[in-house]
């Protein structure tokens, strides 16, 4: 049989084109945000008494899976937790004063709480930066408490352990984990540009792709790795728990809490990171998984480069070529 008509080197050749944020645009986002940075230390430096203590670059820039079309960073600014509102509601407002303390320059519109952060917005750049509030209380490896963007739970984190837990799975397959991870979000961001109400985040994206690396998937062959992530979905149905061992041991994860999905936060055992989904959000994840897996396999034994095409255009739009 001959070969498939789109292969390693055409997807690669797609995400360096259209999907994978471009060393040079990190470079530029990075030191904006160190910038940010550095002006806040100098001001935390200055005023012991506001309640900061640090900043530090997290999301998916930080981690190295970020999206050519993302508009934004993320930053977590640490707050003391005897200085913060003591209604949660209010902390959004009380950090966007801060930061229109500490960056006189801006204006005060460039400054805009939203329910769980501050959106900073550069003008000059168009670049929005989400600064993110985590309650700190001391405790170790920068962990404290963050509220989530949908629901607005406290959960404890720490920032330098997520990005750790990339970091190893990145040097395990260097490039084509993060690869994989942003083929995935790629095909997320078409389904939900599709369907507004399909649910997938980014997070859990992550960690089933790192899921899949530490079962021994390689991921250096692209068709066969995003093959192998839609099967893992549509065969289990996301009905297995998934967890991690690097922060804490498995005696340390609940009983099974009756949730649609359990995939649990690396750092933190009682945070389940889709335990606000439905039964039927997970299925329609599972549907979707099986129609793209399903498009691969008939995109792989096309007759036509012209069929070939427009299965994988099912996966990732028609921006897709080969």
């Amino acid at each position: 049989m001959a070969d498939p008509y789109v292969q390693q080197r055409e997807i690669q050749t797609f995400a360096d084109a259209k999907v994978n944020l471009k060393r040079d645009d990190v470079k530029e986002f990075r030191e904006q945000v160190g910038r940010l940075r550095d002006k806040l230390t100098t001001f935390i430096n200055d005023h012991p008494d506001y309640g900061l203590i640090k900043m530090l670059h997290s999301g998916s820039v930080a981690k190295g899976t970020a999206l050519k079309t993302i508009n934004d960073m993320d930053v977590a600014v640490y707050v003391q937790s005897a200085a913060a509102p003591t209604s949660e509601a209010q902390l959004p407002s009380w950090l966007a004063d801060r930061l229109r303390d500490a960056y006189p320059n801006l204006t005060r519109g460039q400054f805009v709480p939203q329910d769980h952060c501050v959106t900073v917005t550069f003008r000059g750049t168009g670049l929005d930066v989400d600064v993110v509030p985590v309650i700190y209380e001391g405790g170790e490896d920068d962990r404290g408490f963050l509220i989530t963007k949908d629901f607005g739970d406290r959960v404890l984190t720490s920032i330098p352990l997520h990005l750790e837990f990339i970091r190893k799975r990145k040097g395990a397959q260097p490039h084509h984990f993060r690869q994989v991870v942003r083929l995935m979000k790629w095909w997320v961001r078409q389904r939900k540009a599709a369907d507004g109400t399909f649910r997938l985040k980014s997070f859990m994206v992550e960690l089933v792709c790192a899921h899949l690396a530490d079962s021994g998937l390689d991921m250096s062959d692209y068709p066969r790795a995003l093959e192998e992530v839609f099967a893992f979905i549509a065969t289990t149905g996301l009905a297995n728990r998934i967890s991690f061992s690097d922060y804490y041991a498995a005696s340390a994860l609940p009983k099974p809490t009756g949730a649609a999905i359990e995939i649990f936060d690396p750092v933190n055992p009682s945070n389940n990171v889709a335990s606000r989904y439905t039964a039927a959000q997970r299925q329609r994840i599972v549907e979707a998984a099986q129609e793209a897996l399903d498009s691969l396999t008939e995109a792989h034994y096309a007759t036509t480069k012209e069929r070939a095409l427009a299965r994988w255009k099912d996966l990732f739009g028609h921006s897709f070529t080969a």
